[in-house]
């Protein structure tokens, strides 16, 4: 009589709710974006359930065009606070770069040299600040504060008063609107070249995270620096083309934001660094390093301008609320980031 048998157990695969919570155990660095897609998501049918026509194609297009530099910013950001720094000068370097470019072209500079020039200010900036964190130890936090006051002093030498682009100059063509769909009414899909410049930098920015050794290199820093090192990977260059990296996408940032508003003033990007580093956290980017995903700091970027939209669409709202709210979203992402990275430990 021959014996039977039994087919080895298999585990049961959960489904539903559970399925998805096992996924994001095993995947908790991605929970943090993806509560940050979820916020955005909320916030846009709260505000079409609130106050109506913002879930429509100039809403999104204007939401787009306002936060480009925003989003670049955020891009720059989130290169830095993977290998666990810091970037405190990208607003001031948009003060120096957008007020001197403007001066070179109303003193008959070719505007795309200008636009050339702002960029590489800003990596001139971003240079300095590499040398200092990687050759002569300065924590990121103090090099980069020290650049900060630089680029806003060297901004408030060259001018004290607004500075507006010449009349029919080039350089308002980056900030032209180009109309895709002709909607009824206003309700258009406008876009910008600043807008593509943004969107260009992003696929960018996600290949060489993502694709390159570099990347690679970005987020092992992050993880553990010292291990970076034994294992042979370029940590000092790394580190050092991060804030390049961030300096030069700032000065891009000032030629998008200059483009689109005409002027440029001493004062201007004065808090930019906490949105872009606001931006960068709610995105799902770790404080601590090495962790985050670039599209996470874009949807970070477009959760800050929804918000100010829903302020303005309220009205009873006061702007200065808005760095409350700012903040208190920001505090929740920064527990959810412990929470996270306790539970990595674990």
């Amino acid at each position: 009589m021959s014996s039977l048998t039994a087919p080895p157990a298999t585990p049961e695969t959960p489904s539903g709710p559970r399925s998805i919570a096992k996924r994001l155990s095993l995947h908790l660095d991605a929970l943090p974006t993806v509560a940050s897609i979820v916020i955005f998501v909320a916030m846009i049918v709260f505000g079409e359930l609130a106050y109506g026509r913002i879930l429509q194609f100039n809403t999104m297009s204007n939401l787009l065009i306002n936060n480009a530099h925003l989003v670049i910013l955020a891009v720059a950001l989130t290169f830095v606070i993977l290998t666990g720094g810091i970037d405190l000068s990208v607003g001031a370097i948009i003060a120096f770069s957008s007020v001197s470019g403007v001066m070179l072209i109303n003193a008959g500079w070719n505007p795309w040299l200008v636009v050339v020039l702002m960029i590489l200010m800003g990596s001139a900036f971003g240079a300095i600040s590499g040398v200092l964190v990687q050759y002569f130890g300065v924590q990121p936090f103090i090099a980069t504060l020290a650049m900060m006051f630089l680029g806003r002093g060297l901004a408030s030498i060259l001018s004290t008063v607004p500075e507006r682009v010449a009349e029919g100059s080039q350089l308002m063509l980056l900030g032209e609107k180009i109309k895709l769909v002709d909607g009824p009414k206003v309700n258009d899909v406008v876009i910008t070249p600043g807008v593509i410049i943004a969107v260009v930098v992003v696929i960018a920015a996600f290949l060489v995270l993502h694709r390159t050794r570099m990347g690679r290199t970005v987020y092992a820093i992050g993880g553990s620096e010292h291990s970076a090192a034994l294992m042979g990977l370029p940590v000092a260059a790394t580190k050092l083309w991060v804030y390049i990296i961030s300096g030069s996408l700032s000065g891009l940032a000032a030629v998008v934001y200059t483009a689109r508003l005409g002027s440029a003033q001493n004062i201007t990007g004065i808090g930019w660094e906490l949105d872009a580093i606001a931006a960068a956290v709610i995105g799902g980017t770790l404080l601590t390093g090495g962790a985050g995903f670039v599209l996470g700091s874009v949807v970070g970027a477009l959760v800050l301008g929804l918000m100010i939209v829903l302020i303005t669409r309220d009205g009873g709202v006061p702007p200065e609320a808005t760095t409350i709210i700012t903040g208190g979203i920001l505090l929740v992402f920064v527990l959810l980031q412990r929470a996270v990275t306790a539970r990595r430990r674990e």
